[in-house]
């Protein structure tokens, strides 16, 4: 009898782990571009590679253009927006809709306060589709408040959600603009992307001013 040939089966192959050394290296790279862009937002992949401790080739071999860096940089950033909407969220359908938008104002300040021009330019410049695109799950979460409000009755009804939607959005990144230009506060800055917002939806100043004093309550704190 003639034996069969045996099959020898072949593992396949598994898609290793990037060195931890290179990730690091990345992160560090993406940790600098935010901090230098926003002190000089012409700062060249030379100079940020001087920031990260890094050597000039080092830069190359993770990001081949400056455009390659600035997409990873505003799609890191969008990623962290996301994040930070992700508990409240999950609580969406019991929250008052207006405290809510108030909470999503407060916390988009405490995301880009601290890289305000990097950030105007991410919204700004030549990323801003691709920002769009990454930050879909945020401008979901805006949309989604928006149309619980409107037929709460508690936002004004007379623009449809869709449009109030994006006018919310446009009224921080206007404030945002603001705090660049004049060098706001951070304080400040937190005020009126809480009041503008609020405003949009429809909500008098009086109104507005008192959905953010109790914003701030501590007791309220404590129920978030």
């Amino acid at each position: 009898m003639t034996q069969q040939p045996t099959t020898v089966r072949r593992a396949a192959p598994r898609t290793r782990a990037p060195r931890r050394d290179a990730a690091e290296n990345r992160e560090a790279l993406i940790l600098a571009a935010a901090t230098l862009l926003n002190r000089d937002p012409s700062a060249s992949l030379e100079a940020i590679a001087a920031e990260a401790g890094l050597s000039r080739r080092a830069i190359y071999g993770h990001f081949a253009t400056r455009d390659a860096l600035l997409r990873e940089l505003a799609v890191h950033g969008a990623a962290r927006i996301n994040a930070a909407m992700l508990g409240e969220s999950s609580r969406s359908d019991a929250q008052d809709p207006a405290l809510q938008l108030a909470q999503t104002g407060a916390r988009i300040w405490r995301e880009v306060d601290h890289i305000r021009v990097l950030a105007l330019l991410t919204v700004r410049g030549p990323q801003v589709q691709l920002v769009g695109d990454a930050l879909k799950p945020f401008r979901d979460h805006v949309h989604d408040i928006v149309a619980r409000g409107v037929a709460t009755g508690a936002f004004r009804s007379d623009i449809p959600v869709p449009t109030l939607s994006r006018l919310v959005e446009s009224a921080a990144i206007s404030v945002l603009d603001e705090a660049v230009r004049h060098d706001l506060p951070s304080a400040e800055g937190r005020r009126l992307a809480v009041l503008s917002v609020l405003s949009i939806a429809g909500f008098s100043a009086a109104d507005a001013d008192a959905i953010l004093r109790s914003l701030d309550d501590p007791a309220q704190e404590a129920t978030r």
